[in-house]
């Protein structure tokens, strides 16, 4: 090759890289590239687009609650045997805005308890020990930043024939006063419930209206989250038969993250806690024992996503 050719073989080359670069560099489909002159903003934008892919509208929790006792609204509805009780939740969002209303999010929820005590005696029931299985579906509205409320169709079944269907429309208005109160929130909540068809359960009528306060104050010691759930339970229409108090609970709970499973798994929680009920005369009278205070203790092993 002479000393021209040789020249001429190196400039064409130079001027190919050159070409190739360039086009390297504008070629939007090469992961981490862009058109734009601007690297700095284009990295951020790149990055903007990723977390936004990443952010899923669906999310949700499940797991499983090993209970004493099962109580629901003052009501016992069993003691004895151990208890499971799975649940699992979804959620689905529909709309996030920065305006009066912030977040629309429709849910569904599953939840049943099992007992390893079968009662009454006699039940025939290829399932008798499935007592009760709930499916819940409503829609929460977040609006003025801090207010939540949930409007919701529960239906309760028993699988095992332990009572009847029982149908209602239960609503939540839940507050969050962290901007207030900071770490000394008491996360207020009110509730709501009206029923549309009676379980026939001691205590339960048709068309009567329960209503709940309660507040939940959590504070966290590491990573131990210590919370301390009060409730009061009202009835009216004969929900708990002639008596308007139906009960008062006041508890301890502590949530503890399980850091060994991996996030790709999801958040797993192992929460425990104890539960103490001063029942109502008539509440009292229905349940097995007659007696006013109950004591539940409870843990559970659940995993949020």
């Amino acid at each position: 090759m002479t000393k021209h050719s040789l020249a001429a073989f190196c400039a064409l080359t130079l001027a190919a890289f050159g070409y190739a670069s360039t086009g390297l560099a504008a070629d939007s489909s090469v992961p981490g590239t862009s058109v734009s002159q601007d690297d700095g903003k284009d990295v951020k934008e790149t990055k903007d687009v990723k977390e936004q892919v990443k952010e899923s509208c669906i999310s949700g929790d499940l797991g499983v609650t090993l209970t004493s006792e099962y109580i629901s609204r003052g009501l016992l509805q069993t003691n004895q045997g151990v208890i499971f009780q799975p649940y699992l939740d979804l959620y689905f969002k529909l709309y996030e805005g920065t305006g009066f209303i912030n977040k629309v999010v429709l849910n569904v929820g599953l939840w049943s308890s099992i007992a390893t005590h079968v009662d009454p005696v006699g039940n025939q029931s290829t399932v008798r020990n499935w007592q009760e299985f709930d499916y819940t579906p409503g829609v929460a509205v977040t609006f003025a930043k801090n207010f939540t409320l949930t409007a919701s169709y529960f239906e309760f079944d028993s699988p095992g024939q332990f009572f009847n269907t029982a149908r209602s429309l239960n609503f939540n208005l839940t507050y969050d006063d962290t901007d207030l109160l900071g770490k000394f929130a008491l996360h207020p909540h009110f509730t709501y419930l009206r029923e549309l068809t009676a379980p026939g359960s001691a205590g339960l009528q048709q068309n009567a209206n329960y209503f709940e306060l309660g507040l939940a104050p959590a504070y966290a010691v590491g990573p131990v989250t210590f919370t301390v759930p009060l409730t009061l339970g009202l009835g009216s229409e004969g929900f708990y038969n002639g008596d308007t108090f139906g009960y008062f609970s006041a508890g301890l709970q502590l949530s503890v993250p399980i850091s060994f499973i991996p996030d790709c798994y999801g958040k797993w929680t192992f929460t425990g806690g104890y539960t103490w009920y001063e029942l109502g005369s008539d509440v009292a009278d229905a349940t097995a024992t007659g007696h006013h205070s109950q004591h539940v203790f409870q843990g559970s092993v659940g995993l949020t996503f």
